[in-house]
């Protein structure tokens, strides 16, 4: 897993790292051209504003008073600030009467969102839990087909009814749930823009159905980004977050971008953890987000030089 989030990390770490070297090596002082090459570095790593001048201000502070004196001691730096930016999830997963946990899956198109849904089903499936995955996009008969495979290949049980209604149709599938005790039920949404009023009110009414069927629920709605949006991603969050009260993002595509400085971007705005990465194509590519792995692999190669 380590190795597969250090890849994946590759292309937005390599800049990053590189550039804390230069302002460390062979300066015995505060080397204010490197200090801006590395703002620099982190912006268009997207980062984010709030993150780099935290970063850059720890880092002029410590070298002023010569705290910090050689790479190790600035990547300890750096990792303490990059720290501070994560939120802990502290969501544990339902047992007993409060099951099933039921997670709504959102986000805009293109962003991997029904592949994800399929991954984190044979994920669940492999730990020995039963789900129900509800295909809840009844506009693009390519998701629901999608949905199928991942649900005979994982294991998962799918609910779907091409004629009616997202929220008819997820209102169905809650009810099965009530006799055929599943332990997860995933349930996928249409991809919409963030910007487009009447489809995001429609997510809102499928949370009002969710609760209505099982009032404790959804325990999870998890917003879908692609690393690749940067600044538009936030945007998304934004959104989404205002209408449905989000407990998660998941961030796909690391692995394809050099700005997968989104991770403590988006986590520091909205003070909201990051569930899962995903970090390449495979089945097994989706991962569990854990902040202390996720930070050492960021900074693994700058400490075997």
């Amino acid at each position: 897993m380590f190795n597969k989030i250090k890849e994946a990390l590759k292309k937005t770490s390599e800049k990053f790292i590189n550039t804390l070297t230069e302002v460390v090596t062979g300066k015995a002082v505060l080397d204010e051209d490197k200090i801006e090459m590395l703002e620099t570095i982190m912006l268009q790593s997207d980062f984010g504003a709030e993150i780099t001048d935290s970063m850059i201000d720890t880092i002029r502070k410590d070298m002023k008073s010569e705290k910090i004196r050689d790479v190790e001691t600035l990547v300890l730096t750096a990792k303490g600030v990059l720290k501070d930016s994560l939120i802990t999830d502290r969501n544990k997963a339902f047992e007993g009467e409060n099951l099933p946990h039921v997670i709504l899956i959102v986000g805009v198109n293109g962003v991997g969102k029904t592949t994800t849904l399929g991954k984190l089903a044979n994920k669940m499936i492999s730990e020995g839990k039963k789900v129900l995955i509800v295909a809840g996009d009844t506009f693009r008969a390519a998701a629901n087909e999608q949905l199928e495979i991942w649900a005979k290949r994982s294991g998962a049980v799918i609910f779907s009814n091409y004629s009616k209604d997202p929220a008819s149709v997820i209102f169905d599938a809650l009810e099965k749930t009530k006799t055929e005790k599943f332990d997860y039920v995933l349930i996928d949404t249409a991809g919409r823009l963030h910007n487009k009023k009447n489809l995001m009110e429609e997510l809102a009414k499928v949370k009002n159905v969710i609760k209505k069927q099982i009032p404790s629920a959804p325990h999870d709605i998890l917003l879908i980004i692609d690393a690749n949006n940067g600044q538009n991603a936030l945007r998304q969050a934004e959104e989404f977050n205002s209408l449905l009260d989000l407990t998660g993002f998941i961030v796909t595509k690391l692995d394809g971008t050099a700005r997968g400085g989104i991770i403590f971007n988006i986590c520091s705005r909205y003070k909201i953890p990051i569930k899962y990465i995903g970090v390449g194509e495979g089945t097994d590519d989706l991962l569990k987000f854990n902040q202390e792995e996720f930070i050492d692999s960021f900074f693994e190669e700058i400490l075997k030089k």
